[in-house]
């Protein structure tokens, strides 16, 4: 925006709640810099969605902005898909304002003549995601800002294959919300015309958890080892509702809570950051796994689609496995038991992102499963499902941040399904003998040692994403010509989809003749730099330490 002086104006002047005009005015006499953060540019309806601070603005997460994108996407739907029956389901998370940014969403959808599948209650990604395909929903919203902290909140999109939106859709829909420039374009009142919002709640609820225990693949194993000890932890978010539940129906009986953090509070008020990739938001989980001799801990973000764990090393200690490893571990077990049950026929395939370990790709070759490799986030996955559906199966998938998925039911990382494979893949490893950190030393053993690591550098507000911009161009000109001393023999641009057969996105990957690579990308939903790492050989955890030192400034 050229002034956004111009537009606190229309915002003090214009058509607006006055407990709105108020916070304009106070952050105007309190916070001049916060004033101009919260009004220099409109709140970017991007590819998946809004995702932003919470507050007064065009900048922010409001009733406002999210009524705007709301109302963009209604017409997306009414004019490019058309017709009668449209539909749409939407669920929320714990987060603060979650509920309302909801019901928002389905009135204005609602007013605009679109029926509307409401959860009547918090409800993971994954169910939302679960219930279009149920449904037979036209697309999706989650209001969610997944792992954030607690000031923000935001809005995923989905479509009628229970997948987040993706090319062409994506960039049609942003076009149209584009269009919706003030409040006064929304209808935010249902009218005597409007079409139904219609509550779900345990029905769907009952016919997720059915499917999620179709996955399952060893159920003699879990017969033998029903007194498998698990701390559980939701921090603060819908995980609580299902997760439990998935680990009770598949036999285990001793499954632990962390009380204080099985509370649904959008002010996450026990932890710094709910993101089960932080040590810290472990903590407490694994305190009470010490002092109840627990085997394994297990930690959902508030929309319970990604999952933490800690198991115990070959020593008794509690150690925290990343999503690579996490990963691994799971493709591997799956993969076996699949082989073991006859279902390996060369039409079943696995998926993962271009930052997740290359371990993977090596589990897969080693049971000649093909290999999908695509941009991050789990809806290129999603995407891949879709356009196999006719001719392949879906086994897993999986990204380094902690997102995994297993079967064709939900189109996104699934944290039930998740815990629910992982504590599976707990009993049979004890079956065999062995922890799961003991079969992850096993993996190595076979495949070889892998270590990964990950920076990512905050640069908040204008300035910030100044830097931003500007770190990944100073790497475009001046790449590096070698990494731990071996030379760089290849440096990818996803910029260039000619060439990488990959969309069009800003990521840059050096590998070098050892076989390191190191991935640089902007996060597309906060404000972070990401820096991958990932190194291969005995020296690896060494060659980690370097190369964070040669690109992180």
């Amino acid at each position: 925006m050229s002034d956004y002086k111009v537009v606190v104006n229309q915002w003090l002047n214009g058509d607006f709640d006055e407990a709105t005009k108020a916070e304009v005015r106070k952050l105007a006499a309190e916070d001049p810099a916060g004033l101009e953060d919260a009004f220099y540019k409109n709140l970017e309806f991007g590819t998946g969605g809004l995702r932003g601070l919470m507050g007064v603005g065009t900048n922010r997460m409001n009733k406002y902005t999210v009524g705007m994108a709301t109302q963009g996407l209604a017409n997306y739907l009414k004019a490019r898909v058309g017709g009668e029956g449209l539909s749409v389901c939407v669920s929320f998370d714990s987060r603060n304002n979650s509920r309302a940014f909801a019901r928002i969403t389905a009135e204005v959808f609602a007013a605009n003549g679109i029926k509307v599948f409401l959860f009547d209650d918090i409800r993971p990604t994954p169910e939302l995601s679960y219930a279009i395909r149920l449904k037979g929903a036209t697309a999706g919203v989650m209001v969610t800002a997944s792992h954030n902290p607690k000031e923000y909140n935001g809005y995923k999109a989905f479509w009628s294959d229970g997948g987040q939106i993706t090319s062409p859709v994506d960039t049609d829909i942003v076009e149209e919300v584009s269009h919706i420039t003030d409040p006064s374009m929304v209808r935010f009142v249902p009218g005597p015309d409007a079409a139904p919002i219609e509550m779900m709640g345990a029905e769907v609820d009952e016919c997720y958890l059915r499917d999620i225990l179709s996955l399952t693949l060893s159920p003699e194993a879990r017969a033998a080892c029903p007194d498998l000890k698990f701390v559980y932890t939701p921090l603060h978010g819908c995980g609580v509702r299902l997760v439990p539940e998935c680990l009770r129906r598949l036999g285990f009986k001793n499954v632990l809570h962390v009380p204080e953090q099985d509370v649904a509070d959008g002010n996450f008020p026990t932890v710094v950051s709910p993101n089960p990739e932080e040590p810290a938001a472990l903590k407490m989980a694994i305190d009470l796994a010490e002092r109840e001799g627990a085997d394994i801990v297990m930690a959902t973000d508030p929309d319970a689609d990604r999952m933490g764990i800690a198991v115990r090393d070959d020593k008794g200690r509690m150690v925290l496995m990343n999503g690579n490893q996490t990963a691994s571990l799971l493709t591997w077990y799956i993969l076996t038991r699949w082989k073991e049950l006859g279902r390996l026929d060369g039409t079943k395939y696995v998926v993962k992102t271009i930052v997740t370990t290359e371990l993977i790709t090596e589990i897969c070759a080693s049971f000649g499963v093909p290999v999908y490799n695509v941009l991050t986030g789990f809806k290129y996955i999603a995407e891949v499902v879709k356009r196999n559906e006719a001719t392949g199966e879906f086994i897993c998938g999986g990204e380094e941040s902690y997102g995994f998925n297993v079967g064709q039911f939900v189109r996104d990382k699934d944290a039930q399904i998740a815990c629910s494979m992982v504590a599976e893949c707990a009993a049979w490893a004890a079956t065999q003998g062995m922890t799961l950190y003991g079969l992850l030393q096993k993996i190595y053993a076979q495949y070889g040692y892998r270590k990964e690591g990950l920076v990512s550098l905050v640069r908040k507000g204008k300035t910030g994403a100044e830097e931003i911009r500007g770190i990944m161009a100073d790497f475009r000109t001046n790449p590096p010509a070698q990494m731990c001393g071996s030379p760089v023999c290849r440096v990818v641009d996803y910029l260039e989809p000619e060439k990488t057969g990959q969309p069009k996105s800003n990521v840059l990957q050096f590998f070098n003749e050892a076989g390191d690579v190191v991935s640089v990308r902007p996060s597309g939903t906060e404000p972070k730099i990401k820096f991958y790492f990932g190194a291969k050989g005995a020296d690896a955890d060494d060659k980690i330490a370097r190369l964070k030192a040669q690109f992180v400034k």
